[in-house]
């Protein structure tokens, strides 16, 4: 039985920084993984003038049974959008941003070069701003992490998403040792760069396959990630199995800091992206820490 109990509350997006914010957006003929994928923190984050720029379009050719974004045969790339999101970066005057796309199969590359020309439009636009990067796992596209990383991004985020038992029902298209092999590569080619990963809980997995996922991730030298409640978007999607108490939310933080991760967040509430711009600050100071200690 679920404990509806401890279901997340949701604050309702209404303040002006927000309804400016959301105007602007659509000014620049953009889209945004907030609005897409249902996230419940968009209240919280467009108030303070933070976003996840969604690049690629908004029609995804992946279906996973989490996702909230919508699924058919995508328009062709637009070649104007990268500078349109660095014109829109620098009129916020963001320091920190978050870039990510939907999957595209149907591209040789999978869309790789596209983020590389956002990334490059941003450096040359507010070279002050630090990026982040969330893609897709360009499953069978060979070379497209080699060309991302040679622009390259501040911090490389791709999320596992859930525990590889649950993949087939709730991440078909995707497999779980080529997204891990993924994060791997790049700290390989990039030692510096910030490696990211993120699940959500609550869809049926068990505490210990939660545990050899950190494990997993840390093989793979990620740096930080991130645990958080899934919520059914509308009744045709997965079902969520259980809310999780604050209390394991607590309990799957010390695990992971146990195994040696720089930082995790973990809580119903959390995503992907939520306070990125305070976490990749805290990141910086925390490896230099580390390297001093």
């Amino acid at each position: 039985m679920h404990k509806q109990f401890n279901k997340p509350t949701i604050k309702v997006p209404n303040s002006p920084a927000y309804l400016e914010l959301a105007a602007l957006v659509q000014e620049k003929k953009l889209h945004t993984v907030c609005q897409e994928a249902a996230c419940p923190n968009i209240a919280e984050c467009w108030s303070k003038k933070h976003l996840t720029v969604m690049i690629m379009g908004g029609i995804c050719t992946r279906a996973c049974a989490f996702c909230n974004i919508q699924t058919g045969k995508p328009q062709p790339l637009d070649p104007q959008e990268p500078q349109r999101v660095a014109n829109m970066i620098k009129d916020l005057g963001l320091r920190h941003v978050v870039i990510t796309s939907v999957d595209r199969d149907d591209l040789e590359d999978g869309g790789a070069q596209h983020f590389v020309e956002t990334i490059l439009a941003l450096r040359t636009l507010t070279p002050e701003t630090s990026i982040e990067i969330l893609t897709p796992d360009f499953l069978r596209k060979e070379g497209a992490i080699e060309k991302i990383i040679q622009a390259p991004p501040d911090v490389f985020n791709h999320n596992l998403e859930t525990v590889p038992s649950l993949y087939k029902r709730v991440r078909p298209g995707a497999r779980y040792f080529h997204s891990l092999r993924l994060l791997d590569k790049v700290r390989e080619q990039v030692p510096n760069i910030f490696t990211k990963s993120g699940i959500m809980v609550g869809l049926g997995e068990k505490v210990e396959e939660v545990a050899q996922l950190m494990d997993d991730l840390r093989a793979a030298n990620v740096d930080f990630m991130t645990i958080g409640q899934y919520l059914q978007p509308t009744p045709k999607h997965y079902p969520v199995k259980e809310y999780v108490t604050q209390e394991a939310f607590e309990i799957y933080k010390r695990m992971a800091i146990s195994k040696g991760f720089l930082m995790v967040s973990s809580s119903a509430l959390t995503r992907s992206s939520y306070h990125a711009d305070e976490d990749f600050a805290n990141l910086k100071l925390r490896r230099m820490s580390n390297n001093s200690a």
